[in-house]
Order: structure tokens, then C-alpha cells, then sequence
């Protein structure tokens, strides 16, 4: 069975149980499928919209005890606001995601992201009331899902978020990694061996040294993107289409702010110039910068690793784990995978660099359409440095075997 959906361009036929639209399916249509969107972003999406309904809330009440039933505006009855609210707290637990058809890569500055989950806040609400999805009549995606709302408000909040909270994976990620190569410059202290400059053999070191190097690298990056927070703390939520906050009531512009404090337990704060918050994107090429600088100590700390570890030195100094089987035809022949895993990710890195740079810089005048990009890329940059620094940490730092007798006999 389907249900029709129109907008002002036509009709379209939906599945009748669908909690996604029209917007949503348009949006599937034009941008052909390539990657998913991201599901933390989407969650992202939902908690700030639950602050947003929470603030219309108290809107309500302030307006319903000054008005009485002779509101100057027209204002949402309570049993929907509710129904809103609840279903903007289940896609702020990644419920519905089935739903989300939107792919990562789109034009549109971010509406198909916001549209396709006012669908399925608005069509959630509609079940919860015991109605059927795309009876809009009742619950609206546009004129109750998006009260007060803006794409061009909500997207980039929720991204900064988003990446508030996956920012504390990779600190807590780069503290376990600097705290195992900590181990293991203990472990090296008195394993003596020759420095290298150019590849050439140079003066008498250590494996302490070396990797108290690594280690002081990995304390800068903690610190580093510990201070993340800072360039992303200040949000747009509240200024609208282009941070002027043009038919917003006041109440919600600043009452806002501090719901979205209490639900995410984040020190956001509202900009104090929300035009630049909506149309200058550096904050995101600032903090990818600092993503880019710990992917460069990861792929030279690996690059070592793989190198002293590798067959090309002769006899091995330093052995790494066997992970898995190297060859299909060799036997016995094992493979650095971890290291050449954390180089992989590292060039993945440098990409989204160029990519973000680039697509900041084409911001237009008051908006930059080109956010979903640039914020699916950051994402993926801190997903992937998170994942590498575990691997890195667990299955080839922890297993690393110094062999000094080898070491000491290059020395004379």
C-alpha cells in the first residue's frame, strides 16, 4: 500500500508505513546513493531538535500565563509538542535511522538531512497520537517538526555535537596509545642501539629515547584536540536561515542554548554573532587541521616501526606481532597490517584535509552549501583516527619485543 505526498514541485507515491516523505525521497532521487549518511550526526540531529520542542515548551506555558486563550500567535497544542518530544528522543538514540534515505553526498546546504528527519520526527508523532503517518493535516514536518527551525541552524549545531562527543573517543583513544608507548620506552631504556639520520647509520641512542619521542608526539596530539572544544563550543542554534534570527521569537533564541546544555551535558554556547557562526566555516578547517597534525605522528611512529621491524634491516632489533597470514602462495610470510593500516588511514586524513579546506573556502555570502560534505568528512576523520590509535595501541605497540643483543651488535 502507498500513500501521496505533495509539495509545490508535485506528487509522489510513499509507502504507506514509511516514516520518511516526500523531501526525503526527492533527495534519494537527485543525489544517486554513494556512502550512508552518518548515524551519530543523525542522533545528533534529533537531540537538538528535542531542545528545540522542550524550548517551545516553555514557550508555550510563558505565552499560554501572559495570553491566556488569546495567544497573538498561533501556538502548537500541548499533546503534539509531547508527541514531538518523544519522537525527536528516539532518533536522538539512533531509532528510525531505517528511515533516513538521504545519502551523505548532496547539494542543498543540508535540507534533505533536515527534511528527511522532520519526516520522520513529524510521521513518529503521528503514530505515537494512534494516526497514520503522512497525515499532515494534524502533525506537519514543516510548520510543527521544523518550528523555530531552520536547516541552516540545526545541521551545523548538530554536527558540533557530534563532534564534541565523538572528540572525547579519540582523546580517551590517544591517551591509551601514549600511555602503552610509555610502557614500552620503559621497557627500552637500557636497550642500547644505533640513531639514524637519512637512513644512515649516525650516533649511539636508545629505544627509550626513541620512544619517549613517540610518546612526547602523542601528548602534543591529546593536547592538541583537547582543545578541540574551544573552536567548536559556539553554535548557531536559534539564528535561523542566516543567523539574524528573522521570525524567531526571543524566548527561544535565548532559552535554547540552555536546554541543548542540559540534554548534551557539553559546554555549547550561543554565538554572539550568529551571522558569522552560520556563514564562516574555519572553526571545522581549524579543528581538522589539528586531526590532520596527530594523523602525520601516526603514520611516522608507524613508518619506524615497519621499517625497523622489516626484513630489509637484516637481522631484527625489534619484532612486531603477527596479526595474520601474509601470503596466499608464501608460507610463513607475515605482513605489517597494523602499521600499514594506521599509514592508510593517515592518507585518508590528508584527503578529507583537502577536501574540507577547499569546500570551507567556497562558502557563498551567508551560508555555504557545501556543509554535509565537509561535515561527513571530519566525521569520517575522527572515526578513522579513533579506530587507528586503538589498533595501533592494542595490536602492535603492546607486542612489541626489543632484542638487544641484535641491537648492541650493530654498534660495534
Amino acid at each position: 500500500m502507498e500513500r501521496v505526498e505533495k509539495d509545490f514541485i508535485g506528487t509522489k507515491m510513499i509507502p504507506e508505513e514509511a516514516l520518511y516523505g516526500i523531501h526525503a525521497v526527492r533527495a534519494r532521487e537527485n543525489f544517486p546513493f554513494l556512502d550512508p549518511f552518518d548515524s551519530d550526526w543523525y542522533a545528533s540531529v534529533g537531540t537538538v531538535k528535542l531542545a528545540c520542542y522542550q524550548t517551545y515548551l516553555q514557550l508555550h506555558d510563558a505565552i499560554t500565563a501572559k495570553y491566556g486563550d488569546k495567544s497573538p500567535i498561533p501556538i502548537i497544542e500541548k499533546p503534539i509538542i509531547f508527541a514531538l518530544i518523544k519522537a525527536a528522543g528516539e532518533v536522538a538514540n539512533q531509532r528510525h535511522f531505517e528511515w533516513f534515505i538521504t545519502p551523505s553526498t548532496q547539494g542543498g546546504a543540508g535540507t534533505s538531512i533536515n527534511m528527511n528527519i522532520n519526516e520522520i520526527i513529524a510521521n513518529r508523532a503521528l503514530q505515537i497520537m494512534d494516526s497514520k503517518p503522512g497525515n499532515y493535516s494534524m502533525i506537519d514536518p514543516i510548520e510543527h517538526a521544523n518550528i523555530y527551525q531552520s536547516t541552516n541552524d540545526v545541521i551545523p549545531t548538530a554536527l558540533k555535537i557530534c563532534m564534541m562527543q565523538l572528540l572525547k573517543k579519540l582523546e580517551a583513544s590517544i591517551n591509551e596509545l601514549r600511555q602503552n608507548v610509555e610502557i614500552k620506552e620503559r621497557e627500552g631504556r637500557d636497550c642500547i642501539r644505533i640513531g639514524y639520520t637519512q637512513m644512515q647509520a649516525a650516533v649511539p641512542s636508545s629505544y627509550g629515547k626513541l620512544f619517549a619521542a613517540y610518546s612526547e608526539a602523542l601528548s602534543r596530539d591529546w593536547w592538541r584536540v583537547s582543545k578541540c572544544f574551544e573552536r567548536i563550543k559556539v553554535v548557531n542554534i536559534g539564528g535561523s536561515a542566516i543567523g539574524t534570527g528573522i521570525a524567531v521569537p526571543r524566548f527561544f533564541i535565548m532559552e535554547v542554548i540552555g536546554q541543548l546544555q542540559s540534554i548534551t551535558k557539553l559546554p555549547v554556547t550561543r554565538s554572539e554573532n550568529m551571522v558569522d557562526a552560520t556563514s564562516n566555516l574555519d572553526s571545522f578547517v581549524e579543528v581538522h587541521a589539528i586531526l590532520k597534525s596527530l594523523a602525520v605522528n601516526l603514520e611516522k611512529i608507524t613508518s619506524d616501526i615497519r621499517l625497523l621491524a622489516s626484513d630489509v634491516v637484516g637481522e631484527k632489533e625489534l619484532t612486531i606481532p603477527a596479526r595474520q597470514v601474509g601470503s596466499s602462495i608464501m608460507p610463513g610470510k607475515v605482513n605489517p597490517v597494523i602499521a600499514e593500516y594506521c599509514i592508510t588511514v593517515a592518507h585518508k586524513v590528508y584527503a578529507n584535509d583537502q577536501l574540507i579546506s577547499g569546500l570551507s573556502a567556497l562558502g557563498c555570502l551567508e551560508l555555504n552549501a557545501y556543509l554535509p560534505e565537509i561535515g561527513n568528512a571530519v566525521l569520517s576523520s575522527i572515526k578513522m583516527l579513533t579506530k587507528a590509535c586503538e589498533s595501533l595501541s592494542e595490536f602492535l605497540i603492546k607486542g612489541i619485543v626489543f632484542n638487544s643483543a641484535v641491537a648492541m651488535q650493530k654498534l660495534y
